[in-house]
């Protein structure tokens, strides 16, 4: 079926000087037609639409801008190109100003002309298209090297492609080529739970060996580096944030910061009174618990009152570093707390030490979508809790302390605690009256999943590093989308939890985590 040119309306009063524009654009497939001035300009988009506008801003009668007021009203989705002599700066910056897509100075010539035109009309399609070639010829070697065994290093490599083709293919639309790679995961989770199962705790038995960075060195690598060249850093921990969720915030900072993202591995289980104490205190679960048993609480106890004492904990670890300077501490978990952060904007960064930042809505997002039809509605899949997450970014408190740490030349540490899974599997478990009742990881005793390959069991807990749970105590982990059920509740878990985003499993969505160091631009 034949498509209908793309029309261009030019907008110039010496139009006889640019036929050759016009020739060289029809011979390229584009319709154009003329206006000598703003008035007939305006009388040919009240009679038919176009494509593009081209206007000169130098014509007898109406400017270009003033007409471009005009060409809004009756057409406030049409690209406009300013093409014009003037090269002031007062020019170029009106133009700018009123959202004028492109700005060319004459003399143009005409394969100039047609890029702007290419980029502005097709180049979403040629995006799109070079993003379907390029997946198409890597796909055949992904599935091809779906067996090849990795080391700590590789699977970080295969998960962030991963990651960037996911997010890339649901941007361009491609949604067949996107369930093509969706259709790798359950294999890549398959085969990263059964390499967790014996490389976590061989990591944790020799932790001068060769392992990736854990919580336990986020502080002591990334961030007191960062305190010793400088007098001052910005630590901020955004709970349950996934890498795919970073890369769509990545962008965002561009303007204000020079990024680095690398990655590290969460400590087991992946869930807040874990991961996060880890990464504040450099100690392991069961090290906290351990040396500061009033600060770890309860062993009986698995909710956020765990990590009521995540200051301390900082504290004691940076001055067990010899780093200096102090620790101001915020937790942002309520509309309040962020209004009251925004007001106080200007006292939040401390001159000097480390300004600590803790913001819990991704992980309030994820877990009221459980409870919560409307959230579970906006936020059905990946691809819409990526959406959801930048649109809360961009007009967050988090956003303005980035902001705000940008412009006093404040180096930040951006990372996450854990992320999580969508998960849709449920996974029958079969435990004893004192077991845990989390989703996604259980303590207790005789701890078995009806189905192994659905879970990892640890039943040594010194060797993954936990606090005793008392005598025979195992740990159970999730793997891949599965979620925990008890046989007597099969049918009222399925229907409350299926499709939800849940964490403290083991898969690389979880454990594969984004660190990224932002500097501030001159």
């Amino acid at each position: 079926m034949s498509h209908a040119p793309k029309s261009v309306l030019w907008v110039d009063d010496e139009s006889e000087l640019l036929e050759s524009h016009r020739i060289f654009l029809r011979s390229k497939g584009y319709e154009v037609e003329w206006a000598s001035n703003a008035d007939d300009a305006v009388e040919l988009l009240r009679r038919r639409p176009f494509d593009i506008l081209l206007l000169d801003e130098q014509m007898p009668g109406k400017r270009g801008l003033e007409a471009y007021r005009e060409v809004r009203e009756l057409a406030p989705n049409l690209p406009v190109v300013m093409v014009t002599k003037s090269e002031e700066d007062s020019t170029l910056r009106e133009a700018i100003g009123v959202n004028i897509l492109d700005y060319l100075i004459k003399p143009i010539n005409p394969r100039q002309v047609l890029s702007v035109i290419t980029r502005i009309l097709d180049g979403p399609k040629i995006r799109q298209q070079a993003v379907s070639r390029s997946f198409v010829d890597r796909f055949r070697h992904l599935e091809a090297e779906r067996e090849r065994d990795l080391d700590w290093r590789g699977w970080i490599e295969r998960f962030d492609e991963f990651m960037r083709w996911d997010v890339d293919l649901a941007a361009s639309g491609e949604m067949g080529l996107y369930d093509s790679l969706r259709g790798l995961y359950p294999n890549m989770h398959r085969e990263f739970a059964h390499y967790m199962k014996d490389a976590y705790p061989a990591w944790l038995a020799d932790l001068g060996g060769n392992r990736p960075p854990l919580s336990v060195d986020i502080v002591s690598e990334f961030l007191v580096p960062i305190l010793q060249r400088e007098k001052a850093a910005v630590f901020i921990v955004v709970d349950c944030l996934r890498l795919d969720q970073w890369r769509v915030l990545e962008p965002l900072l561009a303007p204000h910061f020079d990024v680095e993202t690398t990655h590290y591995y969460a400590v087991l289980p992946t869930a807040t009174p874990y991961s996060r104490n880890s990464l504040f205190s450099g100690l392991f679960p069961g090290e906290i618990a351990s040396r500061f048993p009033d600060w770890w609480g309860s062993p009986e106890r698995e909710d956020e009152s765990l990590n009521a004492h995540e200051r301390q904990l900082l504290e004691k670890h940076l001055a067990d570093l010899g780093g200096g300077g102090g620790v101001r501490y915020t937790k942002v978990s309520t509309a309040s707390n962020s209004d009251d952060l925004e007001r106080h904007m200007g006292q939040a960064i401390s001159p000097t030490g480390i300004s600590a930042f803790v913001f819990n809505f991704v992980d309030l997002l994820t877990h009221g979508r459980s409870e919560s039809q409307i959230l579970y509605e906006v936020a059905r899949d990946e691809i819409a809790l990526r959406q959801i997450t930048r649109q809360w970014f961009q007009r967050s408190a988090l956003f303005s302390l980035l902001k705000e740490a940008s412009r006093r030349k404040v180096s930040v540490i951006l990372t996450t605690d854990h992320g999580s899974i969508h998960c849709n599997t449920p996974a029958t478990v079969f435990a004893k009256r004192d077991a845990t009742l989390n989703l996604r990881y259980k303590f207790g005793e005789d701890l078995r999943a009806e189905r192994p390959e659905q879970a990892l069991l640890y039943p040594n807990e010194e060797a993954v590093k936990l606090p005793r749970k008392g005598n025979g105590a195992n740990t159970l982990l999730a793997t891949g989308d599965c979620f925990f059920v008890y046989p007597t509740k099969l049918r009222e878990y399925q229907s409350r939890y299926r499709g939800s985003f849940l964490h403290g499993g083991v898969t690389p969505e979880e454990v594969i985590l984004p660190l990224a160091l932002l500097t501030p631009r001159p």
